[in-house]
């Protein structure tokens, strides 16, 4: 079976302004680190990802989002349904503070104080699915709450979907051991035969197709190679998941098959045994994915920095700037300075966790108290620096809504 991803946007993306929406905030009167979030941008992404997705159901990615209105809203559209959660703890605030009836965990816990919340509240326990991929994680659960104290708890496996490669080995992430139908088909009958839980669904994110960019500027071979191993490795993975899927249904009647990611959303989509799709970056649009040959999000969420210091000429410092996103320790985790234009970063110092200064002619151009505009690399890290987020539209501040953070969450 051969995959391509290389479908094209049909729709136009929203032009970038970034000057306009400085002007809307300094109109606004706000003062210091400002998140802003484009409207127009935030529609054309969801209707694109919802596109891209082929019909198939997408599941938001809360923590690449963090604001609660935000994710409320997009799942109040055609074509959204459920959570994909970060933590327990989150899952629980989600499902009874949102109310939102599908939160199924990305990844496995072992918080006893949340599993303890979660096996006392009826609704929380009927709407939330655990993730585990090894008898550890049952026992674990029934050492909290054994499951004669407790409703029998949602469960879902996580079913690895990396490559293994003849030669280069593992390619994907380091997430489940349960690769083969086999080790499936093993823990499926675990679960099935433990009181106390309730197995539901199955969760597997490709994260060698979904997660890297096949479209680097400059890097051609590089790109043929991504885009080689990700056909390759889609290819493998829909065989091996279809098959698995059927196993797993002669033991349990699941509910639901999770897929995928803002990446691979029309890969994915082709998957039979797949009922729906993770998407969580691709809502704000960072700059990770200016690095993809097959999308382009429209940016709709930067943040402003306001000038503190001219140090010399062509020189100025911004307060604040570390808004470092997860992954490998490079400069693509950094943000991005993108208005105004020109300016870079002192290769000594990056991006600072109190002050950033920023290199360029464009500097001198700068007042203190004017704003630098950035753009961040994932979504997640940006919402965990700020207590609210501004919405601009039609180059107007509309309104303002808060984050996890500005809501008093810190899950993690």
């Amino acid at each position: 079976m051969s995959v391509s991803i290389t479908e094209a946007a049909t729709s136009p993306r929203p032009p970038e302004d970034w000057a306009g929406l400085d002007r809307a905030v300094a109109k606004a009167g706000l003062g210091g680190a400002v998140v802003a979030l484009d409207s127009a941008a935030l529609e054309f992404n969801i209707a694109d990802l919802r596109r891209r997705a082929g019909g198939v159901p997408i599941r938001v990615a809360s923590k690449s989002l963090r604001v609660r209105s935000v994710i409320d809203d997009i799942l109040s559209r055609d074509g959204f349904a459920g959570v994909l959660a970060y933590d327990l703890a989150e899952a629980i605030w989600l499902a009874t503070e949102s109310g939102i009836t599908d939160v199924l965990m990305g990844y496995p816990t072992a918080d006893s104080q949340a599993l303890t919340a979660l096996a006392g509240d009826e609704i929380a326990a009927a709407r939330v699915t655990l993730l585990v991929d090894s008898v550890d994680h049952l026992d674990l659960v029934d050492a909290i709450v054994p499951p004669a104290t407790r409703p029998a708890l949602r469960v879902a496996i996580d079913l690895d979907a990396s490559l293994d490669a003849p030669v280069l080995g593992h390619l994907g992430v380091l997430r489940s051991p349960v690769h083969t139908t086999d080790q499936a088909v093993a823990l499926a009958r675990a679960i099935d035969s433990r009181p106390g839980f309730a197995l539901v669904g199955v969760m597997s994110y490709e994260a060698q197709v979904a997660g890297m960019g096949n479209g680097v500027s400059g890097k051609k071979l590089r790109n043929l190679g991504i885009a080689a191993m990700q056909r390759i490795s889609m290819s493998e993975l829909i065989r091996r998941r279809v098959r698995t899927i059927r196993a797993l249904r002669e033991i349990a009647d699941l509910e639901f098959v999770n897929g995928g990611g803002t990446g691979s959303l029309e890969v994915t989509s082709t998957d039979p045994s797949v009922t729906d799709i993770a998407a969580g970056s691709g809502f704000f649009g960072g700059h990770l994915f200016d690095t993809y040959a097959h999308f382009q999000p429209a940016p709709a969420v930067g943040f402003g920095l306001q000038v503190v210091r001219r140090p010399g000429p062509g020189v100025v410092t911004c307060h604040g700037g570390g808004w470092i996103a997860s992954g490998p320790p490079d400069a693509t985790r950094l943000p991005k300075p993108v208005w105004p234009q020109g300016l870079s970063y002192a290769e000594r110092e990056a991006a600072g966790e109190v002050q950033t200064p920023l290199l360029g002619d464009a500097a001198d151009g700068l007042a203190i108290g004017d704003r630098v505009w950035f753009r961040h690399t994932k979504s997640g890290e940006i919402s965990e620096h700020a207590n609210e987020i501004v919405v601009v539209s039609d180059g107007e501040v509309v309104d303002t809504v808060p984050t996890y953070r500005g809501e008093g969450k810190c899950f993690l």
